[in-house]
């Protein structure tokens, strides 16, 4: 039997100003575009559902102008908006999502995480053409699944022009916990230099974008610390491999704004509750290069959903999002009080923050900034375990490490020779047996969240917290094992597998059609990196056994090594790539072949 549900946002004043007036419902009309596409951020639409095939959405992508965080800007527009309207599907139907180019530009739009036909994923080259300027291309594919994801362009830059919107699509079935309300929280980051600008600047310089690099105070607080043999030691390796010690992140704050739901920290987005409900926070990070620690101060948060997939209930005080990842957290604000949603920039150069609050205009105050945490063999032990964390190592353990680490700032795969003696190969040999595929001990890179958390502080999600609901219907062992090495070249900004970008591979990555594999992934770089598989879901082993969690991007950390199961059930050609936008750009992208 059909049924209604009515889906309602708080509509933001750029968007009321720039809605569905300013697109010109006669204009969509003549275009054949309904005016009850989407929702754009907070219009309450009533959708009918319970047919087999679901109510058409259409979407105009336009270029225009209007301001962002009160700058004149000229973002890319979905429907009038940008970013752009939030979709919502239904479970079991089928979508219908007719897209019309009015850019000047070949465009498109993938469906993150959606496991869906090949022709309709939406990778220009890859799985279909692209949409050229003046043409409609529709989207029409089953929909199997629930959850939060959400939307972008596969085409050149363009995601770091706003081209990019949430997804969610309700379920079938209950879900297994109660909420009153819910607020999607997209979060983005806004520069108003043209995209292939900020990439050109990456290639020129190294660094070109890091402005908070050590000073002469901090060299003289760390010789209070850690003495001045030990301090120099440190600073001329860091010398030899021209890097910096905080390359955290490869654009910053410095040009970035950080948005959520398109709004800027100063423009304050309210979300509403009313005390003692239950509200479910549906986070996205749909930014183009920045990873986000998320809390909301004085407030417990409960992770119930990773990458759209239900998880057992994790509470946390804070969870960091990589580029590409959502989470659904649920809160119980019991006071008729105002909280700050603080989503703080992983190198600290910035924030995007709304506002949880029982009535519109309300604010908290901004929690204490944290300051910039360093690289440093801190780090670079990060993902390895029961290593000591390398910073516990004594002064004679760094000749080997430095000699070692010297040519990490131009590593391609052939370099990786050297890496063996890094920390010496004892202390390597014991990292490859602990995080063999699969094996994940507590004390591994999977229990901790970062670079810049300090876990005694407050209690930080971490991958090993993820515990599915239910088991992957298929449990077959794996038939193979696939290692693959995220490497990269930092000062000449070139990023790739195995030491090869993808205009240097020579064909696709083989999956057989339905096999069991398992995926290695070992990060030899000093990046994060966000590796997001289309098509398929890839299981995270997490040392849970028959409940490790499925996810559709999995972060990987400066020396880490991730394993994951895969189900090659989905037949065609499916991109395989770095979420960092320019990482991806700069050759950190292959494409798997399932047949």
């Amino acid at each position: 039997m059909a049924h209604s549900r009515i889906i309602s946002c708080p509509l933001s004043r750029r968007q009321m100003l720039k809605g569905t007036a300013a697109l010109g419902l006669g204009s969509a009309a003549a275009m054949g575009l309904s005016p009850a596409w989407a929702t754009p951020w907070g219009k309450t639409n009533t959708y009918a559902y319970g047919s087999e095939e679901g109510p058409e959405i259409a979407l105009a992508i336009r270029r225009e102008s209007f301001s962002i965080a009160g700058q004149q800007a000229r973002p890319i527009t979905l429907n009038g908006t940008s970013p752009g309207p939030m979709i919502r599907l239904q479970e079991g139907q089928d979508a219908v999502l007719r897209v019309t180019n009015l850019l000047d530009e070949p465009t498109s739009i993938h469906w993150h995480g959606m496991i869906l036909p090949m022709a309709m994923d939406g990778v220009p080259g890859v799985s279909f053409a692209g949409i050229n300027p003046g043409e409609t291309f529709t989207y029409r594919f089953p929909v199997r699944q629930h959850g939060t994801y959400w939307y972008h362009s596969h085409s050149g830059l363009q995601e770091q022009l706003g081209h990019a919107g949430p997804l969610i699509i309700d379920a079938a079935e209950r879900e297994p916990f109660r909420y009153d309300r819910e607020h999607v929280l997209l979060l983005t980051d806004w520069t108003y230099e043209e995209p292939a600008a900020v990439f050109r600047n990456l290639k020129t310089m190294e660094g070109y974008y890091n402005y908070q690099e050590r000073t002469v105070a901090d060299f003289f607080a760390d010789v209070r610390n850690k003495g001045f043999a030990a301090t120099a030691e440190m600073r001329s390796m860091w010398a030899k491999m021209r890097m910096s010690s905080r390359d955290i992140a490869d654009v910053t704050g410095s040009t970035y704004t950080y948005l959520l739901n398109g709004h800027s920290p100063a423009e304050n987005w309210n979300a509403l509750f009313k005390a003692g409900e239950r509200v479910r926070l549906r986070v996205i990070n749909g930014s183009a290069m920045s990873y986000f620690d998320v809390r909301i101060p004085g407030l417990k948060m409960t992770v119930v959903a990773a990458d759209g997939q239900h998880v057992q209930p994790v509470p946390v005080d804070e969870f960091r999002i990589g580029v590409a990842e959502t989470y659904d957290v649920l809160v119980s604000p019991e006071d008729d009080q105002a909280y700050t949603i603080f989503a703080e920039s992983m190198d600290r150069s910035g924030y995007a923050r709304a506002t949880l609050a029982p009535r519109e205009g309300m604010q908290a105050d901004i929690p204490p900034r944290r300051q910039i945490a360093d690289r440093g063999m801190q780090a670079m032990g990060a993902g390895m375990g029961g290593m000591a964390g390398m910073q516990d190592m004594d002064h004679g353990d760094m000749s080997d490490m430095q000699g070692s680490m010297a040519g990490m700032k131009n590593m391609d795969h052939g370099d990786m020779s050297g890496m063996q003696g890094m920390a010496g190969e004892k202390q390597q040999n014991r990292v490859n047996g602990m995080l063999a595929a699969g094996s994940a001990q507590p004390g591994s890179s999977y229990d901790q969240a970062g670079i810049g958390i300090d876990p005694d502080a407050r209690r930080t999600l971490v991958y090993r917290d993820l515990k599915a609901f239910s088991p992957w219907p298929d449990r077959r062992p794996p038939g193979r094992e696939m290692e693959l090495h995220l490497t990269g070249n930092m000062e000449r900004y070139m990023w790739s597998f195995d030491g090869k970008k993808f205009s240097e591979v020579t064909g696709p990555i083989h999956f057989e059609k339905n096999e069991r594999l398992r995926l290695i992934l070992i990060n030899d770089t000093m990046m994060e990196h966000p590796i997001h598989l289309h098509g398929m879901w890839m299981e995270l082993e997490n040392g849970h056994g028959e409940l490790i969690p499925r996810k559709h991007t999995l972060n990987v950390k400066p020396g880490e090594r991730v394993s994951a199961l895969i189900t090659a059930d989905a037949e065609g050609s499916w991109a395989f790539h770095c979420h960092l936008l320019y990482h991806m750009d700069a050759g950190m992208f292959r494409v798997v072949q399932v047949s």
